[in-house]
């Protein structure tokens, strides 16, 4: 075994204050992801923005996906304390500016409020590239993969309370923190992302004087060219999935999108090319001869891109089709995440006493497709709570996801490649989380623009489309949408309902027409899941892979 693969070793003290530290961190991260998501509804409709929802969630993933490998890469090298603090000073100016999104109205460069809120975002994902890597590469650095499954049910444990906490406080700050300041009315959806603030500022601390700078050392070269092909192939296919689907706009033969697609499939095949036989590429090609690593970084990758479509719409489906507020919502989505929480500490364990990943993750999968079978036949009339016995089953049966696949990649190389191996496998998880929400934005913005003009062509100005960001105001508003009536020169009331009954059963129709395609790829995700070889988890006796 060479030097560079024998692990740092860390008292039981370190041990105690390098695991409080990351689950901070992790827990910053997590709640960033849960939080926003029931205060959306009233975040578009302030700033008028529906047709760009998705862009909110993707810029954040874009941003912190690509980033993933530079950050495992430099961890492997000056140690996981400098990433981690640098990502956490990053994260919090982001959020300080997301807050602060359309307050001065339109800026010259950025444009209108959701511009600038879209593109703060993408500041908060150059953070938190580096926090959830940090966080498992850390954790790498200071047990073997066996003794790997208490903290990973201890992580399980801290993405579970920021989601159980995270929807809750995100409806309760929406409906409940407007304040006015020297008289100037600050929305309550603000705080949700200024709550980060004094939450990082704590994390920050322990990390400046508590965590150990850990492990250091490894190649130092940084394949600066690979990165930059990357964001040049993720970009163009994200954009050119955002322009499909807006149907208004001629839809999928655009030149745009078919350029768009055509850069982003050059891109990839020159990262592939630049990529080969190269030991210190920012996602090392040769990782993924071993089959370990290849499926299980695919299944990731696909399990998030399917996930994606349940917690980015759902909130929008209960507050606009059922009628929730911010708070309900949040209350409604805690289930899913109650599942999460319980299936990832099971599975910690259960990886923990049979040193065996394989069932866990099979089990896991077979859950979750039930679930989402059963949630595909959702309607606005099914009973609360069957659709809680769903959102629970779904999460109990991808909690596993959350950590074992990241085990099974680990055990598989050897610990100086640490870093770069958990990249992938949060670069294969991010990725998949970025695609799967433009695809699943760009499909309900194509499936709503269809269902507007074909139930309320009333509503439309000649000749054109509906704006999404309209009919959700709208759909939310009956005042506003009586005045939207009454300024076309009807002020029946019936023709009000009538139109208000329509708006909703086009959203509903639109929304729930995610989840078969959701099913689909968690579907193959499975069978991708079947074919990972099952292997025993390395312990302390155990060699470690060659580098």
């Amino acid at each position: 075994m060479t030097a560079a693969a024998i692990p740092h070793h860390f008292s039981d003290s370190e041990r105690r204050i390098a695991l409080v530290a990351v689950l901070i961190v992790l827990f910053l991260s997590a709640l960033d992801q849960t939080i926003v998501a029931t205060a959306m509804p009233r975040i578009v409709k302030e700033l008028a923005g529906l047709d760009r929802i998705a862009w909110v969630g993707t810029a954040y993933l874009l941003t912190s996906t690509v980033t993933v490998p530079i950050y495992g890469k430099l961890g492997d090298i000056f140690g996981r304390r400098p990433v981690l603090v640098f990502g956490v000073i990053v994260f919090l100016t982001g959020s300080m500016l997301c807050g602060l999104s359309g307050e001065f109205g339109t800026l010259a460069l950025v444009g209108d409020g959701m511009n600038q809120l879209i593109f703060c975002r993408a500041i908060q994902g150059l953070g938190a590239g580096a926090l959830t890597t940090g966080a498992f590469a850390t954790v790498a650095d200071i047990a073997p993969p066996a003794e790997r499954g208490k903290y990973t049910g201890l992580f399980g444990a801290m993405f579970g309370l920021a989601g159980l906490a995270g929807p809750v406080l995100g409806g309760f700050l929406t409906d409940h923190a407007t304040t006015t300041v020297l008289g100037h009315v600050v929305s309550g959806w603000r705080f949700v992302f200024y709550v980060n603030l004094p939450l990082g500022l704590l994390a920050l601390y322990i990390l400046l004087t508590k965590l150990p700078a850990g492990r250091r050392g490894a190649d130092a070269r940084i394949d600066w060219l690979g990165s930059v092909l990357i964001v040049a192939s993720a970009v163009p296919l994200l954009l050119a999935l955002s322009w499909g689907g807006q149907g208004a706009g001629g839809g999928w033969e655009q030149p745009r999108v078919l350029l768009g697609f055509a850069a982003a499939l050059v891109a990839f095949i020159a990262f592939i090319a630049v990529s080969r036989g190269k030991s210190w590429a920012v996602v090392p090609l040769d990782l993924f001869a071993d089959p370990v690593v290849a499926r299980a970084n695919l299944a990731l990758f696909l399990i998030n891109l399917g996930y994606m479509g349940v917690p980015m719409f759902l909130p929008l489906y209960l507050q606009l089709v059922r009628g929730l507020s911010a708070s309900q919502s949040g209350f409604a989505m805690l289930p899913l995440l109650f599942g999460v929480l319980t299936g990832s500490m099971i599975a910690g364990r259960m990886a923990r006493k049979t040193q065996q990943y394989k069932p866990v993750i099979v089990g896991g999968g077979v859950v979750a497709l039930a679930s989402l079978a059963a949630l595909t036949l959702m309607t606005p009339d099914t009973p609360r709570w069957v659709l809680t016995l769903n959102l629970l089953a779904l999460g109990i049966g991808l909690g596993p996801a959350q950590g074992m696949f990241t085990l099974a990649i680990q055990s598989a190389v050897s610990h100086a490649r640490t870093g770069v191996a958990t990249a992938s496998a949060q670069f294969c998880r991010q990725i998949g989380a970025t695609i799967g929400v433009a695809i699943f934005g760009a499909l309900l913005t194509w499936q709503l623009s269809g269902e507007l003009k074909l139930r309320v062509p009333e509503l439309a100005s000649a000749g054109q489309h509906l704006e999404l960001s309209k009919a959700q105001t709208l759909a939310m508003d009956r005042g506003a949408l009586r005045a939207a009536l009454a300024a076309r020169g009807d002020r029946d009331p019936a023709v009000a309902e009538r139109a208000g009954a329509a708006l909703r059963t086009s959203f509903a129709l639109s929304i729930e027409r995610l989840f078969p395609v959701a099913l689909l790829i968690l579907g193959i995700a499975f069978l991708v899941t079947l074919a990972v070889p099952a292997r025993r988890l390395r312990g302390r006796a155990d060699p470690v892979p060659e580098a």
